[in-house]
């Protein structure tokens, strides 16, 4: 093949609002030593490509590509490469980049799909589905009879988690925006859906778990949820904040923790988890074996074109989605 083909993507040049993301030509090199070129088929999106495009995280550097997680079908592949040949079917998860028509990737980065996995449930899962299994595993290894509460329940992350909660046997309490997603989390899992438009759900998670307080909260909403989440807490819970959708978290103090009740909190990231390959392996093989089994369902509520992942980006900041939603080349 030659050297460089031109595709498509979205390139940010300067961080702004959704009209930042530019559709524009790319050049795709052939794939070097331990390399694949991928023709990707479906593209994840999720609150972190809208942190880098608005600034909110500062990029990696500039012209940014956003995008976290894709699947496509390998077409060709670098020197060696061992493991994967042309024509595999094929995801991965990396911090940006995934915003193109076909993208050369790391080998080591890249999972094959099991034949029950299709292309937009893969790209939907690479990053909330392993962030899902990594929360519930080792971030906090959930047991059975533990009350858990989980904020954007009716999210692309929530939906895993209140699925994957019920097969553990844990209480999961859902936390969502409005009326209209009530009912779609509790078809996934959620012993309780609190509609915080309605309710303090503070207050009501301390009455569902008898008084108690939850053992953990899984927090991906950040500015206007973490104090209420502490108070969800029962004595010794734990915090885990893993996203900031209405804002970061600015104000909270250490001596926060000890008021909650010795509370504990965390601040974990996908990427610190899938370190190594074999870490990314064996996660890898966890998500897909349950969603092949079907103990799992991913949800792709929506789906974009690649060049209008600007109207994607404006859906997502203004809560208008449920479920994951995919970019299509």
């Amino acid at each position: 093949m030659t050297n460089s083909t031109q595709d498509m993507g979205i390139v940010v040049r300067t961080p702004g609002g959704p009209e930042a993301l530019e559709w524009t030509t790319l050049d795709t090199g052939a794939p070097g030593p331990g390399e694949v070129l991928i023709g990707q088929r479906a593209i994840g999106i999720n609150f972190i490509d809208i942190y880098f495009r608005s600034g909110t995280y500062p990029a990696p550097s500039l012209p940014l590509i956003p995008g976290a997680e894709a699947a496509g079908e390998v077409q060709a592949v670098g020197p060696g490469v061992t493991g994967l040949v042309v024509g595999d079917r094929v995801a991965y998860t990396l911090p940006t980049g995934a915003y193109r028509t076909r993208r050369v990737v790391p080998a080591d980065r890249v999972v094959k799909l099991p034949a029950g996995v299709d292309f937009d449930v893969a790209a939907s899962v690479m990053l909330k589905g392993l962030t899902a299994q990594f929360l519930v595993t080792s971030c906090f290894p959930v047991r059975a009879g533990q009350t858990v509460l989980v904020h954007a329940a009716a999210g692309g992350v929530g939906l895993l988690l209140g699925q994957w909660l019920a097969r553990i046997g844990a209480t999961a309490i859902g936390t969502v925006g409005s009326a209209a997603k009530v009912e779609i989390a509790r078809a996934h899992g959620y012993t309780h859906v609190i509609d915080t438009s309605r309710e303090d759900f503070a207050a009501a998670a301390r009455e569902l778990s008898g008084g108690d307080g939850c053992d953990v909260v899984y927090d991906s909403v950040g500015k206007d949820t973490w104090r209420g989440s502490l108070k969800s807490l029962r004595r010794r819970g734990m915090f885990v904040s893993f996203g900031q959708s209405s804002g970061a978290i600015t104000d909270l103090k250490v001596s926060d923790l000890s008021a909650a009740g010795s509370v504990y909190a965390t601040r974990p990231t996908l990427f610190d988890y899938i370190k190594t390959r074999a870490e990314l392996e064996a996660r890898a093989a966890d998500l897909f074996a349950r969603l092949a089994s079907g103990e799992v369902r991913a949800t792709v509520g929506q789906r974009f074109a690649l060049r209008d992942a600007a109207d994607a980006h404006r859906a997502l900041a203004e809560r208008r989605t449920t479920g994951a939603t995919v970019l299509t080349p």
